[in-house]
């Protein structure tokens, strides 16, 4: 508080167009607006990126396509349960796949699993079965019995990869399925690699997504990318001109899509006296 009041000691007026930190408490932040209760505004960034993502919670273009990848479900567990109501599609790639495939009785090899978020995603398809929305798991995924110049890949099916073997990127066979569903539709949102795409041998599947978004856009869809490893795949293909929107946020998008009142956001929005 002595740190913001000291800050505001310094403008007569207040503009926070910091969305990637809207999510954080900060003196610089969401304490300072409470010193300029008739003075304070949100920039034209943070006005912009609230613009883009309110396309893809409340005014929505049907068919909406959620592309959700990643390593691990607990840090999507949220932003699933917001979108169940409102999408028709939900993709789900990543490492986080294999957590539900194994909750569903798959066998997964070696592949990353969070053996206590098998519930938490049993929960997560039935909300969406119960809102009609269809969840799409990848039919085959690249697998490999090691990270290393020597180690033996395959492509495997989802549900029965062998033992000593682990997905590491969505198959040929799963692009084409995802392929069809991101070309029919209305409004995408992208958060989450497909795999391991930093490396040569696993970066296929994100590519392809990444086109498909982006060809989708073209075709007439809104497309809304966020989060710090998307943003790097679409920036590492070349592709961010092609996308409706990238955002700016990466902790701070997911909680809003979480629907999290971001501080940084209220802090505006809202009259506080000065503490």
């Amino acid at each position: 508080v002595g740190f913001a009041k000291q800050l505001a000691a310094f403008g007569d007026f207040y503009v926070n167009d910091a969305f990637g930190t809207a999510h954080r408490r900060h003196a610089s932040t969401a304490v300072i607006a409470s010193y300029f209760p008739e003075h304070k505004a949100l920039g034209l960034l943070m006005a912009e990126e609230i613009r883009n993502i309110s396309k893809v919670l409340d005014d929505i273009q049907h068919p909406y396509v959620a592309i959700i990848g990643g390593a691990k479900v607990s840090s999507k567990i949220n932003i699933l349960r917001n979108l169940a109501d409102k999408v028709d599609h939900l993709i789900i790639g990543g490492g986080m796949v294999f957590t539900f495939i194994k909750a569903q009785g798959g066998s997964i090899g070696s592949s990353l699993v969070e053996e206590g978020m098998l519930s938490e995603a049993l929960e997560i398809l039935k909300v969406c079965e119960q809102h009609g929305v269809k969840v799409n798991f990848p039919i085959d995924s690249v697998c490999s019995d090691r990270f290393g110049a020597d180690a033996t890949i395959k492509t495997c099916h989802t549900n029965s990869i062998d033992d000593g073997f682990m997905g590491l990127d969505i198959g040929p066979q799963a692009i084409n399925q995802f392929q069809e569903i991101i070309m029919r539709a209305k409004t995408i949102l992208w958060n989450g690699p497909m795999g391991i795409f930093e490396m040569s041998a696993f970066k296929e599947g994100t590519r392809q997504i990444a086109l498909s978004v982006a060809a989708s856009t073209k075709a007439g869809a809104f497309s809304l990318v966020g989060g710090g490893d998307s943003v790097a795949a679409i920036n590492t293909f070349h592709l961010a001109d092609e996308i409706s929107y990238v955002s700016t946020g990466g902790g701070a998008m997911l909680e809003y899509m979480e629907g999290v009142i971001l501080p940084g956001i209220a802090a505006i929005e809202e009259n506080q006296p000065a503490l």
